[in-house]
């Protein structure tokens, strides 16, 4: 089916599938996927829950619970086969430097991450999701089930690359390092999509919110997000409003229906709106030598320390030449200075008139003359 909700990726036509819900089994789906071709996953799949009977409230009244035939499975053993299949299916599709989120209820996350891990995906964090307002424990013989939890992976263990906005974060929880337990209401009000009977359109509709906050973390505009058990389009929704493409997989026609329409009513945000803080750790490295190339340096420039203590020669090279020794500007900054180690960056400085200029803003020149090609 096309739709017409694609962020544009350059020039050429997007893929068949970018921006679209594929209908069918997500593992005969992604089938038609090229090998590496997402950047994230976002996986809700069946939790398997269960149910030996209907729910009912204090006042008698039924529990609208999940009892759908998609979650229904003879056996654990099925279930674990059925997850062995799909996770197969991702694994292949996702980027040798994407990550995969995996949430569940206890009925299933630990079969889930017992497969996760024996496939060789690399767990980075579990994650819960603590709601604040869950459904109660009618009967009373259990503790009420006020969390959910999300399994964040690489690809591998020695994956590297993977998208982490660990300064975003920071700042989106009042320049606080954000931690694994998440707080946030159960999807409720004009969020909840409902049919024209009055009943949810999907029992486990996730929140926005929840999403918001996925994708922000560990996924770039115009990544491709996939969620190959798309229910009523939460991922995609999200996706489009933050500037990434998504890919959904959904058997049942009712919900295609539901999050087409939804997401069709979605509006992105501004392109400079999507820009996130970052940290030096995601600037990209400078080598000192890199400065004397496009002439911001020249050999035999003089570089000295901010009290003019010392002063080293530049060489054509990168390095610094110190009475005779040619060291790299952080092995000079820590010789001269008799430690055991130093930030040549921050430490020396060249010498424009009367002024100083920490070589870090050099960097920052060069860095700045980097994103204006890009």
């Amino acid at each position: 089916m096309q739709l017409s909700f694609a962020p544009k990726i350059g020039a050429d036509a997007p893929p068949f599938w970018l921006n679209q819900i594929l209908k069918g089994d997500c593992v005969a789906a992604l089938e038609r996927l090229p090998k590496h071709s997402v950047d994230m996953v976002f996986a809700d799949p069946p939790y398997n829950l269960q149910l030996g009977s209907d729910l009912s409230r204090p006042d008698q009244s039924k529990v609208d619970a999940c009892d759908d035939h998609w979650d229904q499975f003879e056996s654990f053993r099925a279930y674990d086969d059925f997850t062995r299949a799909w996770m197969m299916a991702v694994r292949r599709v996702l980027k040798p430097s994407g990550t995969i989120w995996v949430i569940g209820s206890y009925h299933n996350i630990f079969r889930v991450g017992t497969v996760l891990q024996d496939m060789g995906f690399w767990v980075l964090n579990d994650v819960v999701w603590r709601k604040t307002n869950p459904m109660p424990n009618f009967r009373g013989r259990r503790f009420t089930n006020a969390h959910e939890t999300m399994i964040w992976a690489s690809r591998d263990k020695d994956a590297k690359g993977y998208t982490f906005n660990y300064d975003a974060m920071k700042m989106a929880n009042d320049d606080v390092q954000m931690r694994s337990d998440w707080v946030f209401p159960i999807c409720n009000g004009n969020e909840r999509l409902k049919g024209e009977d009055g009943k949810k359109v999907h029992p486990t509709q996730k929140p926005e919110a929840l999403l918001h906050r996925v994708l922000l973390s560990s996924t770039k505009p115009g990544d491709v997000v996939l969620d190959p058990f798309f229910g009523t389009g939460t991922t995609g929704a999200v996706a489009k409003m933050l500037g990434r493409n998504f890919v959904g997989v959904e058997r049942e026609q009712d919900y295609i229906d539901a999050a087409t329409a939804r997401i069709e009513g979605v509006e992105p945000m501004e392109e400079a709106s999507l820009a996130v803080t970052k940290g030096k750790r995601a600037e990209p490295r400078v080598p000192f030598g890199s400065l004397i190339e496009v002439g911001l340096l020249k050999a035999g420039d003089v570089l000295t320390d901010s009290k003019r203590r010392w002063q080293v020669n530049v060489r054509l090279d990168g390095s610094l030449d110190h009475e005779g020794q040619a060291l790299s500007i952080h092995k000079t900054g820590a010789k001269v200075q008799g430690l055991e180690a130093c930030n040549g960056w921050t430490f020396w400085h060249l010498e424009r008139g009367k002024d100083l200029v920490c070589i870090d803003e050099l960097r920052k020149t060069y860095r700045e003359g980097l994103g204006a090609a890009a």
